[in-house]
């Protein structure tokens, strides 16, 4: 009985979030999912205890918010290019990479499968770095992807990673980020979006059977980000309010599109280069635990990055954490 109630709720959803800001009566309702009305209003009960902003009056049925902007596997299902695919919302996990691995591993997982969560409490970046996941104040998601390449490719991933998030963010709220070399976009100065691509490699040959794309993008300015993050940390819009004006399920689901859009042949995108704002500049490059600085001078087909080095000589980067060199004064 519980199950039933539960593929009520969640068709009641999807149907809802097709017809967002519409009413619908509850007889069409339980004639829609062969069921009784009873159900329906219990379906309407569990979604608004969820968050889920749902009008309803005497005779006139139900309607969901044309605002409402809650992430929902239904939700994000209607804007998938392919909706086959696993997805998988949690309210809260310690990392969505960690999730997605075990669903991978399990077998689950298949190309392009989506593991999200609302809030992070153990979220991670490059080089064993914490990302603040503060509850629904950003998304929080992992792409498994199977994509056949060898391990040096793995850098691609996150390049196409980082047009993708791009390209959806200026879509879906016509916002345009800066991108800073490998994995971070940047909007007025500050980070707004962390991409962490991990590889699960066949060690026989050397290919990467599996790897988990993580994002955590900053939809506003959460209270839990730490005092030390202020200065450096930012987020599409200004207020939750603002934030609620973008489609938090378009704008997941279009991310993950075209992901796995700019996956499908990995190269390195004209898109990446064009707004990345690292290139010509004075750069201090972080490499286990040494600091110095070097001209950006370009960013190679394979990913890696071309760097002038103080002495005049050229090397290519394949990782450490880069940071533009600001002018005195």
């Amino acid at each position: 009985m519980k199950d039933n109630r539960m593929t009520v709720k969640s068709r009641l959803l999807e149907i809802l979030e097709q017809h967002k800001g519409e009413v619908l009566s509850g007889e069409h309702l339980a004639q829609e999912l062969n069921c009784t009305r009873a159900a329906i209003w219990k379906g309407v009960k569990s979604l608004r205890e969820e968050g889920h902003r749902i009008q309803a009056g005497p005779n006139k049925g139900y309607m969901l918010e044309a605002d409402s902007n809650r992430l929902s596997v239904e939700g994000l299902k209607l804007y998938l290019d392919h909706p086959d695919v696993m997805v998988r919302l949690y309210d809260s996990v310690p990392s969505t990479n960690q999730a997605a691995k075990l669903a991978a591993v399990s077998g689950d997982a298949g190309h392009g499968s989506l593991v999200a969560a609302l809030e992070q409490t153990e979220g991670r970046g490059r080089r064993g770095r914490s990302f603040c996941s503060p509850r629904e104040a950003g998304l929080y998601f992992s792409v498994v992807l199977h994509p056949g390449e060898s391990l040096q490719e793995s850098l691609l991933i996150t390049t196409a990673a980082a047009v993708a998030v791009y390209k959806a963010v200026l879509e879906v709220c016509g916002i345009s980020l800066g991108i800073k070399w490998v994995n971070d976009l940047f909007k007025d100065g500050k980070k707004v979006c962390g991409i962490l691509t991990e590889a699960m490699t066949d060690f026989e040959s050397g290919n990467i059977e599996s790897a988990i794309v993580g994002i955590g993008l900053n939809l506003f300015p959460g209270e839990e980000i730490p005092e030390e993050l202020e200065n450096i940390a930012g987020a599409l819009y200004d207020t939750e309010e603002e934030a609620g004006r973008a489609d938090r399920n378009r704008l997941m689901a279009q991310i993950v599109n075209h992901l796995l859009k700019e996956t499908e042949e990995l190269s390195l995108s004209q898109v990446y280069i064009q707004q990345n704002f690292i290139l010509g500049r004075e750069i201090q490059i972080q490499d286990s635990g040494n600091l110095r600085k070097a001209t950006a001078m370009a960013i190679c087909p394979d990913g890696r990055l071309l760097v002038k080095e103080a002495d005049g000589s050229e090397s290519k980067l394949s990782y450490g954490e880069v940071s533009v060199v600001l002018p005195e004064g």
